[in-house]
């Protein structure tokens, strides 16, 4: 009896069990079901898939998980934050060799970047070498710039060199003797161009090779005798004009005082606005790759320019153009040329030279002898080869062409920094 009832049992659960998974089945007259609606599959298109641009998420899909190779059984854990950047990162700085055409071609910005030559010396005057860009700061207007480039390559020179023909005689000889030993100061890969004054500016030659046979020869055709220091006198047959019974006709040719004749000295004329202005319209030309300098060799007096010297300063401040030079005659002795600072009655007007080199970050080497003269020409050379370049973007606004100032600070005791006193702004730079 027991077993029959357990059998029943057993027929009747399969009976149920097969009810529920076949419904058709168990309903007979139930029309059959209809195949399931295939689900459409989100599929990102083709102008979508940039895997560099989406970091590999795929839309409507996300993004794969991350494998953890350690333990592939453990679950995956966030990735660690990002280091955070340095707030002041270190600025470019070339290969060795390469200083002065990363800062020509390399460096693209749309901000107004700043090339800033210094030159250090220490307590003798001796040249600084071996500092980094962390010894130095910078600040425009007052306020610190933050260091974008920095090197201490040598560039390649255009020169403009300025000569003064109107030095007294005796020392125009030395500058002459002296002008041989120009070249050797500078190597092939620079270029000079040379100017002459006195009454008025002359070219003598375009830019040309620093070793050329031509400069050679340009240096040789501009030696001048220089100015006669000879006294006028009131003696000779030419020292007074027309007179008609003892009485001079025109008081203009004859001046006279009290009956007695008085000499004429007339006015000396050096025009040195007007040679720094054109040599400087010269060099603006050259490319940005090369180091623009004006070197002079005069005794830095100034009296019949065009131009004025803010006029002057203006365009090389502007251009990005430094003025060197070699001071002779009595400007260069210790006395004389503090006299020179003054302005004397018949001559000519203080000695302006030096205000040109600081205000433009150049040097001035005062000489006497033809020997001195010719060291100044490898001293000017090898400071402008050793000074450091460094480079900011300005904080002004690029439509502000206000003068700009620059000072220059180095992070090391006893030593003297040289720099240009600030910059006018140009669209070119910007």
């Amino acid at each position: 009896m027991k077993l029959g009832t357990w059998a029943v049992a057993v027929f009747l659960g399969s009976s149920v069990l097969c009810a529920q998974n076949n419904p058709a089945a168990s309903a007979p007259n139930a029309p059959a079901p209809s195949a399931p609606t295939p689900q459409p599959t989100l599929t990102a298109p083709a102008s979508l898939a940039l895997p560099g641009l989406l970091q590999g998420v795929t839309p409507g899909q996300g993004a794969p998980p991350v494998p953890n190779d350690s333990n592939p059984g453990a679950p995956n854990k966030p990735a660690a934050p990002a280091p955070k950047p340095s707030n002041v990162p270190p600025p470019q700085i070339p290969a060795s060799g390469k200083g002065s055409s990363e800062a020509a071609f390399t460096l693209r910005t749309r901000v107004n970047f700043v090339l800033v030559p210094v030159l250090v010396k220490d307590s003798k005057g001796n040249l600084v070498p071996g500092l980094t860009w962390r010894d130095f700061k910078v600040f425009e207007d007052g306020q610190p710039q933050q260091l974008t480039f920095f090197t201490v390559d040598p560039f390649p020179l255009s020169v403009a060199f300025v000569l003064d023909q109107s030095l007294p005689e005796d020392t125009m000889k030395k500058v002459n003797n002296a002008l041989g030993a120009l070249q050797g100061a500078f190597t092939p890969y620079d270029e000079i161009s040379v100017f002459s004054y006195a009454s008025h500016v002359t070219q003598a030659t375009g830019f040309t090779g620093a070793q050329s046979q031509r400069l050679t020869a340009v240096l040789d055709r501009i030696q001048s005798p220089g100015r006669d220091m000879q006294v006028p006198g009131g003696y000779g047959p030419m020292s007074e004009g027309p007179v008609i019974n003892g009485h001079t006709i025109d008081p203009n040719v004859t001046p006279m005082h009290n009956g007695s004749y008085i000499p004429i000295i007339p006015h000396e004329i050096h025009t040195l606005n007007d040679a720094i202005l054109e040599a400087a319209n010269n060099l603006a030309q050259r490319g940005k790759g090369r180091r623009r300098i004006i070197y002079v060799i005069s005794d830095g007096k100034e009296h019949g320019s065009t131009a004025s010297y803010k006029e002057v300063v203006h365009y090389l401040l502007t251009n990005q153009i430094a003025v060197y030079g070699t001071l002779v005659g009595d400007s260069a002795t210790p006395v004389l040329g503090f006299l020179d600072k003054f302005h004397l009655p018949l001559v000519g007007v203080d000695n302006i030279l030096p205000k040109y080199t600081t205000a433009t970050g150049g040097q001035l080497d005062a000489e006497l002898s033809r020997n001195g003269i010719e060291r100044s020409f490898a001293k000017i050379a090898e400071q402008v080869r050793t000074e450091y370049t460094l480079g900011y973007n300005s904080h002004h606004s690029v439509y502000d062409s206000r003068f700009r100032q620059i000072e220059v600070q180095v992070l090391r005791p006893g030593l003297t920094v040289i720099s240009k006193q600030g910059y006018y702004p140009t669209a070119s730079a910007q």
